[in-house]
């Protein structure tokens, strides 16, 4: 029997697109000054779908993860999705370290920022309408 891992054919493009979509709803805006003054400013070395971003307003350089949970993370976005879903199927944390392959701890780590931006921030509220997942919480 094949194991198939969920995460390794998820379209990263995809995943960033979702995020993009999700986020800048009514076009990009610098989360610092909330300008709609906004110009890209190339792409991430490490994950090349990661737009980057350049504010004219406040002269600040931002990207698609910029103020969320996601920022600042060494998991790949295609993880958090991942994660995401599996929540939402009431997997455990033991279960969803698997599938990523990665430690207990970090799942349970991602979990907790997940459940934990729900609460702060819309854009999670958004990702999970937007992926039709209703009972993350």
């Amino acid at each position: 029997m094949i194991e198939i891992q969920l995460h390794k054919i998820l379209n990263v493009s995809l995943c960033w697109d979702i995020v993009r979509e999700v986020r800048w709803e009514e076009g990009v805006s610098c989360p610092a000054c909330q300008s709609k003054e906004v110009v890209k400013n190339g792409s991430d070395k490490t994950y090349p779908d990661k737009q980057h971003y350049y504010c004219k307003s406040c002269k600040k350089y931002f990207d698609d993860l910029t103020d969320t949970i996601f920022s600042g993370s060494h998991q790949p976005i295609h993880h958090w999705i991942t994660v995401l879903y599996m929540m939402h199927l009431n997997t455990s944390n033991l279960q969803i370290s698997k599938e990523l392959e990665i430690s207990e701890n970090t799942a349970q780590e991602m979990c907790s920022k997940i459940r934990e931006g729900v609460v702060k921030k819309n854009l999670m509220y958004s990702l999970v309408a937007k992926l039709n997942l209703t009972n993350v919480i």
